[in-house]
């Protein structure tokens, strides 16, 4: 049987982005087979490629989130250089931006602006805090929206909250405006119409909040900090093994912790112990249940504390670097990782998590030079080589 095709071929996506939420969101969109042209700045371009030089002298944020694009570098504060976005935008399906608030509208660029004269075009705002409210004009960086949406006081220890180490609201927001524009293009194609989508980064980690929200709404506390453990199960933790590595386990219920008492920590007796036959019991005494449960493994190497939870049915994991997160062996067996091309030439990348059994593999392009596609890309929309020469010189394109 014929393989189907990717589920986006002959999408055209032009976008006008910077730094990870829209460029993640758009980058999804490519991997599934859409065209996606990114419209940068002349000088420098997105910020993003400027982070780091972690990537062999690429910034590692913006290999992540940009491969598969054309890139296209103009000054839209000049009028020539936003006639070619606005060129651009009237042959496309999806436009996405995430400039500034305010900055879209002042180009004339927002989504109620473009969809009100292009009625199919699925058009997407990615803002910080949403388009009114008394927070619209504030800067919205990652950390700052996890401080906001209430993330950093549910994340760390008792003793200190910390923000996530990834940039957990721009992923949130990306992942929204990508679902978003599937959902916009599901409708255009029963009801021939796009129109605008809306996406804001406290709004969308205020959902992910889903579940320490609803403790404090409606049982009055928000859960506690705990680290590694759970707020409310014992023992669920990390514990140190005898070679210096970590292995997590959980307990779900007095089954298991039996099981655990017999075949792990070998003391049957506490399984029926009251000061440790249930749960609220083990979490009303949860240092002397941690204090066993780390003995027993202190004693073991990870790969044989490993070994005999899972033997004894008990849900564990290795507490992992991302070094090894990059060595791990279920991706390896997987065959998750391809390479991808780039300026400094390939570079390692992991296919994106949905897969689509019968169909084309995730088409993983090309991380994108600054500017890489700007000639061909003015050709296509009916300039000639004097014009776009004359934009070259005037600073406009790039």
């Amino acid at each position: 049987m014929d393989q189907l095709p990717l589920p986006l071929e002959g999408i055209t996506v032009v976008t006008v982005e910077q730094a990870v939420a829209a460029p993640f969101a758009t980058r999804q969109l490519a991997d599934l087979g859409a065209r996606v042209i990114k419209v940068e700045r002349v000088d420098g371009g997105d910020f993003a490629r400027g982070y780091d030089t972690a990537a062999r002298g690429l910034a590692s944020h913006f290999v992540w989130c940009n491969r598969g694009k054309e890139s296209v570098a103009l000054d839209l504060k000049d009028p020539r250089g936003l006639d070619v976005v606005r060129r651009l935008v009237a042959d496309a399906d999806v436009f996405v931006q995430n400039l500034a608030q305010g900055a879209a509208a002042r180009l004339g660029l927002d989504a109620a602006t473009l969809c009100a004269a292009h009625p199919r075009l699925v058009a997407v705002d990615i803002s910080g805090y949403g388009a009114g409210g008394p927070y619209a004009e504030k800067r919205a960086y990652d950390m700052l929206v996890q401080c906001e949406a209430g993330l950093v006081s549910v994340t760390g220890t008792p003793e200190q909250p910390v923000k996530a180490g990834i940039p957990a609201a721009d992923i949130a927001a990306g992942m929204y405006a990508f679902s978003g524009v599937l959902a916009a293009l599901v409708r255009r194609g029963a009801t021939g119409r796009g129109g605008p989508v809306e996406v804001s980064m406290l709004e969308a980690l205020a959902e992910w909040m889903g579940h320490p929200l609803h403790h404090a709404l409606h049982g009055g506390t928000a859960p506690e900090r705990t680290g590694l453990a759970h707020a409310v199960i014992a023992p669920y933790d990390a514990y140190p093994t005898a070679d210096g590595g970590r292995v997590l386990l959980s307990v779900q219920n007095d089954r298991e912790w039996r099981r655990l008492a017999e075949q792990v920590l070998g003391r049957p007796e506490l399984g029926e112990d009251p000061a440790f036959a249930t749960n609220a019991a083990r979490v009303a005494h949860r240092a002397r249940t941690d204090a066993l449960v780390g003995q027993a493994l202190g004693g073991l190497d990870a790969d044989e504390a490993v070994r005999r939870l899972e033997a004894a049915g008990i849900a564990c994991a290795r507490l992992r670097d991302v070094h090894e997160l990059a060595g791990h062996p279920q991706l390896a067996a997987r065959e998750r990782w391809r390479e991808v091309g780039s300026p400094v030439g390939p570079l390692r990348a992991l296919l994106p998590p949905v897969t689509l059994p019968g169909g084309e593999e995730p088409r993983m392009g090309d991380v994108p030079a600054l500017g890489e596609h700007t000639g061909a890309v003015l050709r296509a929309v009916g300039m000639t080589d004097d014009e776009i020469a004359a934009l070259r010189r005037d600073g406009v394109a790039a």
